[in-house]
């Protein structure tokens, strides 16, 4: 039988797929624009309208229903909920920034393999400069490093290489020479949060260049073939080890 209790309760502990997690009934009594609005319905419905609804929820009459089994996260800040699970399998997002292989060319269209369940598009114009007579050189094999513009159930993914200013933003044909690996969509996330300590540490070992794909793919690049190697087995370990275990191994690789 499914579990009902409230979202707060269930932070940092594991949850089920069928789950239904309970949203507050009333504001919190510090929040003192929501007691303005008064008790009841309307007060519960503004407070539901302030939390997000993140990776492996949904919303449902009675409040998020678990999709997927893992661990529940909370983030004060916006009021996200979301499932940190085991999932290596992508699901395109718009918005997401990712690292896709293009495969082939068809028309005025690239198809890129982003590791989801079908390959997204790519038009020639979606670069930055881009025109019909001065058109990108994309070759099949190239890494490209893009933004989903379109990404729902009903229709095929579409990247972009472009901001909504038409700026590249960093976005674009990734180099070739690099080292490319997946990993586990929870540990991308880990890594791409503020300040991340992995990526911090990493820093004061060696030089390196780094890009980080939401949909678990990773490019590295650093001074030498054996340095690459190094921060990727590093990379690809820290989703296990602890803190205290990854700054060891640092200390014996810089000789301290």
């Amino acid at each position: 039988m499914a579990a009902r209790c409230e979202a707060v309760a269930r932070v940092g502990q594991v949850v089920l797929p069928g789950d239904v997690l309970l949203l507050p009934a009333r504001p919190e009594q510090g929040d003192e624009r929501l007691l303005r609005l008064g008790t009841g319905a309307a007060a519960a419905a503004a407070t539901r309208g302030r939390l997000l609804c993140g990776p492996g929820l949904r919303r449902c009459e009675a409040g998020l229903l678990v999709t997927k089994g893992g661990i529940l996260r909370h983030r004060a800040a916006g009021g996200a909920f979301w499932v940190d699970s085991q999932q290596k399998r992508y699901v395109p997002v718009k918005g997401d920034h990712v690292i896709g292989i293009v495969t082939a060319k068809a028309g005025d269209l690239f198809k890129v393999d982003v590791g989801g369940s079908e390959q997204a598009s790519l038009s020639y114009l979606a670069f930055e400069g881009a025109t019909k007579r001065n058109r990108p050189n994309v070759q099949v094999g190239d890494l490209i490093y893009g933004q989903f513009l379109v990404a729902n159930k009903d229709m095929e993914p579409e990247l972009v290489c472009i901001d909504s200013s038409g700026r590249s933003s960093g976005m674009g044909i990734i180099g070739q020479d690099g080292f490319l690996f997946k990993v586990s969509l929870r540990l991308i996330r880990k890594l791409l949060a503020p300040k991340c300590e992995i990526i911090e540490d990493l820093s004061q070992l060696y030089p390196f260049e780094l890009v980080l794909g939401m949909n678990g793919r990773i490019w590295v690049k650093a001074k030498t073939v054996h340095q690459t190697l190094i921060i990727v087995n590093i990379l690809e370990a820290s989703e296990n080890m602890t803190a205290e275990q990854r700054k060891q191994a640092l200390a014996k690789l810089s000789g301290n």
